[in-house]
């Protein structure tokens, strides 16, 4: 039986501005405030979607229904469950999906943090391998897996993987594929129709694109495996606040008008740093020499809003961030406002100490290339 409805012919800018959205009534808001509810009106037995408010609550249904248009246009078999990071998102498939014995393959070289989590369920007795993104080194370390874990572009050296061959190398062995699509976002690239049976992300980054809500989400299509990540949010309880599922359904109506805007300035910045003699290893998936530019060209449809490259030395980095004007020294990134950070700040990434993520935001493109060469000029000084 098809799966395709009517909304997946629309435009994705459409779709972003509708997804979710509940049948019109009369004289009620087109997107209904935050259910601030910790249990409901439940005489008899608890049947019906919402008993207690832990489970499920009015306003998380209507923000996951959202992301799941998004993640796959007009195909009503995905479900998506909203968390309170991304991190919890993640968390919820690592650990509902393996147990002892089993073999997890991660990235080396992806979020900071998957090394944590890898720590914990090496303790519980699971086997964890790592492989670099670039060149689908993974691809070396599936025989025996039970989860691949893919990150792409990679956090932070943007580096990128072919999803669909990863998926079906590792659906040959028998074996789970969940992508973090943190940095694409769905409308720069959509991993179910790679061949993934998980999309997870941080919704804290560009989905939301404000820097003032906390989120993660998962979605597939497999409903035995998505009530393994559903009954670990019972478990841990990491639920999204009401609020914050409101906030972010309603800022999903301008991610395609960011995106197009972030996108824009993130390819300019990028040009104008590989001008620069001081600055080396620019990547940005969209530059067409960029080494992952290929491989992003054919499954992803927006390249992203992250620039990454370095400068000559940790005080140079740190004289460049002080001199910027336009673009906040933060850790984030994918908001509407500029960031930059020294990445090596943190430890637990392989960078050099001059190494800069830099996310572009939705400012004029000329001001913020302007910004930026006038603080590159300032810190070579």
């Amino acid at each position: 039986m098809s799966t395709e409805n009517p909304a997946s012919g629309l435009g994705e800018g459409t779709r972003a501005v509708r997804a979710g959205l509940p049948e019109p009534v009369k004289h009620e808001p087109t997107l209904p405030g935050p259910v601030f509810a910790a249990h409901y009106h439940l005489p008899g037995e608890p049947t019906g979607p919402y008993a207690y408010g832990r489970d499920q609550n009015p306003t998380w249904t209507l923000l996951e229904r959202a992301i799941g248009e998004l993640e796959a246009p007009g195909q009503d078999d995905v479900e998506t469950v909203a968390f309170a990071s991304g991190m919890a998102a993640i968390s919820a498939v690592l650990f509902s999906q393996v147990r002892s014995g089993d073999v997890l393959v991660l990235p080396s070289d992806g979020y900071n943090v998957l090394p944590l989590a890898g720590e914990q369920l090496r303790s519980y007795g699971i086997e964890v391998r790592s492989a670099p993104t670039g060149g689908d080194a993974q691809l070396d370390a599936l025989d025996g897996a039970r989860l691949l874990w893919i990150e792409t572009p990679s956090n932070p050296g943007l580096d990128v993987c072919d999803v669909r061959r990863l998926s079906e190398a590792a659906r040959a062995r028998g074996c789970l594929v969940a992508v973090d699509n943190t940095l694409a976002t769905p409308l720069g690239q959509r991993p179910l129709d790679l061949g993934a049976d998980f999309a997870v992300a941080s919704g804290t980054k560009q989905l939301t694109g404000h820097g003032d809500v906390l989120l993660g989400y998962v979605a597939g299509r497999n409903p035995a495996l998505m009530a393994g990540v559903r009954r670990w949010r019972k478990i841990v309880g990491a639920i999204p606040g009401p609020m914050e599922a409101w906030l972010a359904h309603r800022s999903l109506a301008t991610l395609h008008l960011r995106a197009d805007r972030q996108n824009v300035n993130a390819l300019a910045v990028a040009e104008a740093l590989k001008g620069r003699p001081e600055v080396t290893g620019v990547r940005y998936p969209g530059l067409p020499d960029d080494p992952s530019h290929k491989i992003a060209s054919q499954q992803m449809r927006r390249y992203g809003c992250v620039v990454s490259f370095t400068v000559p030395t940790r005080a140079h980095a740190d004289r460049f961030l002080d001199a910027l004007r336009l673009v906040d020294d933060a850790t984030s990134f994918g908001g509407v406002r500029s960031t930059a950070e020294r990445r090596g700040r943190w430890g637990g990434d392989a960078v050099p100490e001059g190494f800069i993520r830099f996310s572009a935001g939705a400012e004029d493109t000329d001001d913020l290339v302007a910004d930026v060469l006038r603080a590159l000029t300032v810190a070579a000084d």
